[in-house]
């Protein structure tokens, strides 16, 4: 069987690759790019994609999903977390191991990638750095890594004894896999709500400095230079947290670091009609950052594009600001924001932008994915850059529909979605 996807705008940032092209898929592999004739195919085995007009690009991956399950599923299962996935653009996701049981022995790690073999997209799996994210005692990480776990993250439960920090990341260090952290001094953030600043004095909501994200930072970049481990510092909120992974990356110390959609588009001002889909963790902050936060991601101190998404139940959400979940859901939305508040308006163009959901998240997690090379197995997305979008939570594949964008006009999204040369989501046929 083929399938062949005609006239595209093909990038692949991993080889540098921006040209109008032909991208030939035989047995689920890419078996060409380039201009390829119809007629010398049999056409009665395969199908044709009409790209004109589209952007062919890698398969997206986003490194930084809660899928929930097991232990949440009225938030979100594996499946409809990879069926939001896919109607997003991405083809591969990676699950945090926050779950109920933690994913924090083998067992569990194999019953995530056994389920997620039967789901829509490429679901890949974290291991816990601490038994039953207590933060008291190392986790098997061994035995989570030899069952599949591609990464260790504390993400959700942060690791607060430097110490026990150090013995993670030389394991981590030790199988070949990077640390993801989620930088956070509990001890500063206990009964925090959101950013410390002018719009949480006049709000009169209990404040989460900004320094609880740097200070973690900082001692995180310092532990894994000790230990020689790959940091992989997740969802970057702060102008500080930045100049942070910017000096380690001056040192030749090995740190990548993300940030997400909603950090890059969104002020802590979203909270000024006390809207709980905006109460995050960490939490939005301010235009300064923002400003920061870009400039970052056109110099390549921040590395990936990845959403945090974080579906919570309706009436999770729909309480008093102070016993609000904190999290929004991001999959199905993140490409808009992206083409709307990056490639638009000229921050990044849009081949680094897609290297920023591509390219740059495999080489993060040392995954052979992310590219569309010849051989490679046929992850793609085609996307529309110029359609004009408007969110509709109510019709988000996720179960959640917990997101401050709502309603909002943007430009941009993927029209289809192909994994291992299937189809998998799509908004407009297929000429055969």
């Amino acid at each position: 069987m083929w399938f062949l996807i005609k006239n595209g705008r093909v990038i692949d940032p991993s080889q540098n690759l921006d040209e109008t092209a032909d991208l030939l898929v035989e047995n689920g592999r890419i078996s060409k790019i380039g201009k390829v004739s119809v007629e010398k195919l049999d056409n009665g085995q395969g199908s044709v994609y009409d790209a004109t007009g589209l952007v062919v690009t890698p398969g997206l991956i986003d490194m930084h999903v809660h899928l929930r399950e097991p232990g949440f599923e009225y938030k979100e299962t594996i499946e409809t977390g990879a069926q939001a996935a896919a109607a997003g653009g991405f083809t591969t996701i990676v699950g945090m191991p926050n779950t109920k049981p933690a994913v924090d022995n083998r067992a569990v790690v194999e019953y995530v990638l056994n389920k997620g073999k039967d789901a829509t997209v490429n679901v890949l799996t974290t291991g816990t750095a601490t038994k039953a994210n207590e933060g008291k005692e190392m986790a098997e990480l061994g035995e989570m890594i030899d069952a599949g776990a591609v990464a260790i993250s504390d993400d959700g439960f942060p690791v607060q004894s430097a110490d026990l920090m150090r013995r993670i990341m030389e394991y981590a260090a030790m199988l070949g896999v990077p640390f993801l952290a989620h930088c956070e001094d509990k001890s500063m953030t206990s009964d925090g709500i959101m950013n410390e600043g002018i719009m949480g004095t006049i709000l009169g909501l209990r404040p989460w400095p900004r320094q609880a994200e740097e200070i973690m930072i900082w001692r995180n970049i310092m532990i894994a230079d000790l230990a020689k481990c790959r940091l992989h510092v997740q969802h970057v909120t702060t102008a500080g947290g930045v100049e942070a992974i910017r000096w380690a990356k001056s040192r030749g110390i090995a740190v990548t670091c993300e940030t997400c959609p909603h950090y890059f588009s969104l002020t802590d001002e979203a909270l000024k009609e006390y809207d709980t889909n905006a109460k995050v963790c960490p939490p939005l902050r301010t235009q300064s950052d923002v400003d920061v936060l870009k400039e970052a991601l056109a110099d390549g101190t921040i590395d990936v594009i990845a959403t945090d998404h974080a579906p919570h139940a309706q009436n999770e959400k729909e309480v008093e600001l102070q016993d609000a979940a904190f999290g929004m859901v991001g999959l199905e939305s993140a490409l808009p924001l992206v083409v709307t508040y990056l490639v638009k308006t000229g921050v990044l163009s849009l081949a680094d932008a897609i290297a920023r959901m591509t390219i740059a998240p495999a080489n993060a997690l040392g995954i052979d994915s992310g590219a569309l090379k010849e051989g490679a197995i046929a992850d793609i997305t085609i996307i529309d850059p110029e359609a004009k979008v408007t969110v509709k939570a109510s019709e988000f594949k996720s179960k959640s529909r917990n997101t401050p964008i709502d309603g909002m006009e943007l430009t941009g999204k993927s029209v289809a979605t192909i994994v291992s040369g299937e189809i998998v989501y799509e908004t407009k046929p297929v000429k055969s």
